[in-house]
């Protein structure tokens, strides 16, 4: 694909006017803060890159959570190490479903290097790296560490961004995103 600047990469998927003043404003409070009954039908899909799952699911119609879609969801994102799953927030999902509807992803899949992480994975990786927090919002299922094939990682970095609705972290030597529902906020390279 040729490079162009990500405000016309995002005009040519058909959300120029996101970056449209007024118009910015609003499509940013719509996408803070969305009315569940608005998508008749939210659907994500996942590949987990260490347990070679994929997952493509309709987890949302006409404003409510599908159970069934919701506890595939959570087995898929599950701690890869222990086994262990964990309720995963409707939130991330919904802010998920988000970034991929500006990313213009149809059905491609989220690939997942990181959802939920139980207390003691979380311990682990903390001993072994700096970058992991000791209160990480992955050990409540509030978090999760992406890629999307096929979409450059600065441009789905720039796309979380534009969200607004919580934690986004570059890590492009890892080749990963990191979402959270937490309180609005960036850090990493810049993109």
């Amino acid at each position: 694909m040729v490079s162009m600047p990500f405000r016309r990469q995002l005009f040519r998927m058909g959300v120029g006017a996101v970056f449209g003043g007024a118009a910015a404003r609003g499509a940013l409070a719509a996408s803070r803060s969305p009315d569940p009954a608005i998508d008749e039908v939210a659907r994500l899909a996942f590949v987990n890159t260490h347990t070679g799952e994929s997952l493509d699911v309709v987890y949302r119609e006409s404003g409510r959570y599908l159970t069934d879609a919701i506890a595939q969801i959570d087995r898929v994102l599950r701690d890869h190490r222990s086994g262990e799953v964990f309720p995963i927030d409707r939130a991330l999902l919904d802010q998920l479903d988000r970034l991929g509807a500006l990313l213009g992803a149809g059905a491609r899949a989220f690939h997942v290097i990181s959802g939920y992480r139980s207390p003691a994975t979380n311990a682990m990786l903390h001993a072994r790296s700096n970058g992991v927090a000791t209160r990480s919002l992955h050990m409540s299922g509030r978090a999760i560490d992406i890629r999307m094939p096929g979409v450059p990682l600065a441009t789905l970095h720039r796309a979380a961004l534009s969200l607004q609705a919580g934690g986004v972290g570059y890590y492009p030597r890892s080749d990963f995103v990191h979402v959270d529902t937490g309180r609005p906020r960036s850090w990493g390279a810049r993109a």
